[in-house]
């Protein structure tokens, strides 16, 4: 990538830069249309990073003064630690900017900010037909072997 790629928290003015690369990334996992996030979705989940008690955090990819990705994580409790876990939540990079290491470099903030907050782990999840993010994934970090249950209440 560029040497000009600066990978930085998001800021509240940068909500129209963020929106399409938030709705582009719902889009890739079937969330649009009449399936789309409802407005009120969207908004919360823009606040909450603004929020001091929320453990939500993003972390946006800017070029050239344009926004080309982002990535959201969650820092949780767990029953086997006593520092929080990092959860990366979500991952999108623009298509005019994949494979240029944006990726890697949003995935790496990611890994500072769970070291500074002295998180032990991060941890994410992909869908398997995500073949081209999951050869990036395997660079940076193990399959843990565990299989995703969930039920919609």
């Amino acid at each position: 990538m560029t040497e000009d790629l600066s990978i930085r928290p998001v800021v509240r003015s940068d909500y129209d830069r963020w929106l399409p690369l938030w709705e582009g990334y719902n889009a890739f996992y079937g969330r649009a249309g009449a399936t789309a996030l409802t407005p009120d979705i969207t908004l919360m989940t823009w606040s909450r990073f603004f929020d001091a008690y929320e453990p939500m955090h993003a972390l946006v990819a800017e070029s050239k003064g344009r926004l080309i990705g982002l990535t959201h994580y969650i820092f949780h409790r767990s029953t086997i630690s006593i520092q929080p876990n990092c959860y990366l939540q979500d991952l999108f990079i623009n298509e005019a900017a994949r494979g240029k290491g944006v990726g890697q470099a949003l995935i790496n903030g990611v890994f500072e900010a769970a070291r500074r907050a002295g998180s032990p782990r991060v941890y994410w999840l992909t869908h398997e037909s995500n073949i081209k993010a999951m050869r990036l994934y395997d660079k940076l970090a193990q399959k843990s072997g565990f299989v995703m249950y969930k039920m919609m209440i």
